[in-house]
């Protein structure tokens, strides 16, 4: 029989005329109560059972059609009230204990559902409602101890999952919607874990367990103020609500060991702010959008004391918490400038303007573009040995020795491997050294432009010709041998 079912048993028969009148205008407030229950009217319902109750409160069919009343209504925990007062009137009242078990199981106690639907079983062996209600809630018993052994081994979505079929029996147990929120937090799903823990507000604006659920929301959205007085609220009401004191003491040693770093580092003492962050991210690795900050404050850090690789890996966790966090990726994407990674510098840089397309990115992006193009060319500065702010008599010496170096008459006894090696770095050290003394070919170089446009082409060169007219005619020097594989150059 269905748990909104209304009873139509006729009362027992008075003893007395007066009582006899009291009981027939109960009745009659009964089949006016039945009568708005049947056209789902329950508020209207409700009263008229009330009324009954209130001539006649030991009949147990009146308590049991109220109790169902108010179940249709949702108010679980008066029809429980109601059903209990119902089978205590009479224990051999079926419609009673299956809504007893009803109510149990849709307030999340699968247990005490059980010992109802068990009773009903006793009384009619082969009622088919006891028997399907039985196997619902020992469902509902088997998700929640998954569901517990999910938590324990942080497996979330399982959580998740079995709450949400085990709240399709038990609508208004608030511990497994708790549950269920708090597994939602900790997957990073706020908004969802926020609804739940609102809903519950709604109902029971004291509830300790909504107010950690929505303080642990603030806390992982990194609004650290706020999550501290949710949970300073939930510890008023439940002051040994030991998830709630965990949470509100991580919640203000991670703002005070940010805010330490913060100090230092504005301060310029940037060894103390790198430990400092050090620490704050120890706190707790559940907090990601914090510790996707502190990854990047501590990566900034890293940039300053010149430790670009931990900058990077640091960027790199930071954007593996958070994946939106633009500031990380701006980060990072420097670190590859300075250190001359360039491709992975576009990638960021591409990264960031498809998020934000704003001219400073667009400008970004176009630099390490253009750097990488530079970085695929022949580097001449690297080939003459010499930075890019050289001057032009650096650039003429670092040629004279290079070109010295590499001549193929100083290496006309070594292996024919050897000799060729050493002709092609002679050819680009005269390769290099003709872009970089010539002004104009070396500006164009400097900016990224093709050297091929407009004639000038860095193939179109002869580096013996370029030799002979640094140094002179080739009667100006020469090279002796002055013993095996030993050379000294003699000059005019």
């Amino acid at each position: 029989m269905a748990a909104g079912d209304c009873d139509v048993t006729m009362a027992p028969e008075p003893s007395g005329a007066g009582e006899a009148d009291l009981e027939r205008e109960a009745e009659l407030f009964k089949e006016q109560g039945n009568a708005f229950y049947a056209k789902k009217d329950y508020n209207e319902a409700f009263n008229y059972y009330t009324k009954a109750i209130d001539i006649c409160p030991k009949n147990a069919s009146y308590y049991g059609n109220r109790a169902a009343t108010l179940m249709m209504i949702g108010k679980f925990r008066e029809a429980l009230e109601d059903s209990q007062q119902a089978v205590r009137l009479d224990d051999a009242f079926v419609r009673g204990h299956l809504r007893e078990g009803k109510c149990h199981l849709s307030l999340g106690n699968a247990m005490a559902a059980g010992r109802c639907f068990q009773k009903v079983l006793e009384l009619e062996p082969s009622s088919p409602q006891a028997l399907t209600e039985l196997k619902n809630a020992e469902a509902v018993l088997e998700y929640e101890r998954i569901a517990e052994l999910g938590f324990v081994k942080r497996d979330f979505r399982k959580v998740v999952y079995y709450m949400d079929r085990a709240l399709e029996f038990a609508p208004a147990c608030h511990r497994f919607k708790i549950l269920k929120a708090e597994c939602l937090a900790l997957l990073g799903r706020y908004p969802d874990a926020q609804s739940v823990a609102s809903d519950i507000l709604r109902m029971d604006s004291t509830n300790a367990d909504a107010l950690y659920v929505r303080g642990l929301c603030l806390y992982y959205e990194d609004c650290i103020e706020k999550a501290v007085q949710f949970f300073v609220q939930a510890l008023r009401m439940a002051p040994d609500h030991e998830k709630a004191r965990l949470a509100c003491r991580n919640a203000k040693a991670l703002r005070a060991k940010k805010e330490e770093g913060n100090r230092a580092f504005k301060e310029g003492s940037f060894d103390e702010a790198f430990e400092l962050y050090s620490e704050a991210l120890k706190i707790d690795p559940n907090n990601i959008k914090t510790n996707a900050k502190l990854y990047c404050n501590r990566g900034t850090v890293g940039s300053k004391l010149n430790k670009m690789q931990q900058a990077i890996e640091d960027c790199t966790n930071a954007i593996k918490l958070d994946d939106t966090y633009i500031k990380a990726y701006m980060r990072r994407a420097q670190c590859y400038m300075d250190t001359e990674q360039y491709e992975e510098a576009v990638r960021d840089y591409e990264k960031i303007y498809q998020t934000e397309k704003t001219k400073e990115h667009k400008q970004l992006l176009k630099n390490a573009q253009l750097e990488l193009k530079k970085s695929k060319r022949k580097d001449y500065y690297k080939i003459l040995g010499v930075d890019k702010s050289a001057s032009e008599d650096e650039i003429k010496k670092a040629y004279r020795k290079r070109a010295l170096m590499h001549h193929p008459d100083r290496h006309s006894s070594a292996s024919p491997e050897v000799q060729k090696e050493e002709e092609k770095k002679f050819k680009e050290v005269g390769e290099a050294f003709s872009i970089l003394s010539d002004p104009k070919k070396k500006a164009r170089y400097d900016s990224g432009q093709d050297l091929d446009d407009d004639g000038m082409n860095s193939g179109d060169f002869d580096a013996n010709n370029i030799f002979k007219a640094f140094f002179g005619s080739p009667g100006g020097f020469s090279f002796e041998a002055s013993g095996p594989g030993n050379f000294f150059f003699q000059f005019g």
